[in-house]
């Protein structure tokens, strides 16, 4: 949960740049701008500093203290904690080189230095865990953290452009006021902690793998992966506490928009879609749990 929290807290950082009203000053530059890189570099580090510290402070304190240690939770919530870890890693990068970019940092140091925040700064949570009796360094954490970023950094490589995004949407669910310390207490908390709420997605710009096609330059496919009735991560724990719940994983297909890709004159309205497009755009879906049975949403947010 506190990776996520973290993202939060970063991609504030960012709309704390959208204060000027000025469109031009939303336009990336095209030759290094000093003031830009020293604003930028001076924002993430500060921010990165303060969740640190506020994490050790106020998050590890209520738990004891340990020496450093490892724990396995790969079995653990259906794997959807992990998609958490690897959506926060993609998002924090890719914010992290485009502001590289708004700065007119070379595309080389936007992928070593900012593509690669998220996972750095993941890390060093990560490392918090390790000390924490409560929790421990989890490889399988890690190796999310490396899978958001490498689908960034992946894409610029290979295409210099982000084809396949990944994304996240919510619907709050029924299970959280069964168990509100684990799913949460309120629509915001529930947003971080309920994964029967969650959805993420791997979301394909269609245009961008069909150039010559007529297609909108918006239009995307989207695949999806939820889960429903998890009222612990620990299945056995479930089985104790709730007996008669049900566990099970969900896949969606359905449409989807690339924001970025809409057209218009704001420099200011262009960085607006950017943010947004963190999120995936409510369509008409399919939903196929893992017994086999089909169903029709005429929108799924």
């Amino acid at each position: 949960m506190n990776k996520i929290i973290t993202l939060l807290l970063f991609l504030t950082s960012i709309l704390a740049l959208g204060q000027i009203d000025d469109d031009s000053f939303f336009k990336p530059s095209d030759t290094l701008n000093t003031k830009r890189k020293q604003g930028v570099i001076i924002t993430q580090t500060s921010l990165a500093t303060l969740s640190i510290v506020g994490l050790n402070t106020l998050w590890y304190s209520d738990y004891e203290r340990s020496k450093f240690h490892t724990t396995n939770d790969n079995s653990e919530w259906f794997k959807m904690d992990k998609l958490g870890h690897s959506f926060s890693a993609y998002q924090l990068g890719k914010f992290g080189a485009q502001t590289l970019n708004w700065s007119g940092v070379s595309k080389k140091n936007q992928l070593l230095f900012g593509a690669t925040l998220g996972f750095s700064f993941l890390t060093a949570v990560e490392v918090l865990d390790g000390f924490s009796e409560e929790w421990g360094f989890s490889w399988g954490d890690f190796s999310a953290n490396a899978a958001g970023t490498g689908l960034y950094i992946g894409q610029q490589l290979l295409w210099d452009e982000q084809r396949i995004q990944l994304k996240y949407s919510f619907n709050q669910s029924s299970y959280a006021n069964q168990n509100p310390n684990k799913l949460g207490a309120g629509l915001l908390e529930e947003m971080i902690k309920d994964y029967n709420g969650q959805t993420y997605w791997l979301s394909a710009n269609i245009h961008s793998f069909f150039k010559d096609s007529k297609l909108p330059k918006w239009l995307n496919v989207a695949v999806g992966y939820g889960v429903d009735g998890l009222l612990y991560g620990n299945a056995s724990l479930q089985n104790i506490n709730f007996p008669n719940q049900n566990r099970s994983r969900q896949f969606y297909l359905s449409l989807d928009m690339d924001l970025t890709k809409i057209n218009t004159n704001s420099t200011f309205l262009k960085q607006v879609f950017n943010l947004i497009n963190v999120v995936k755009i409510p369509f008409p879906t399919l939903q196929l749990n893992e017994n086999g049975k089909l169903k029709g949403h005429v929108l799924y947010f």
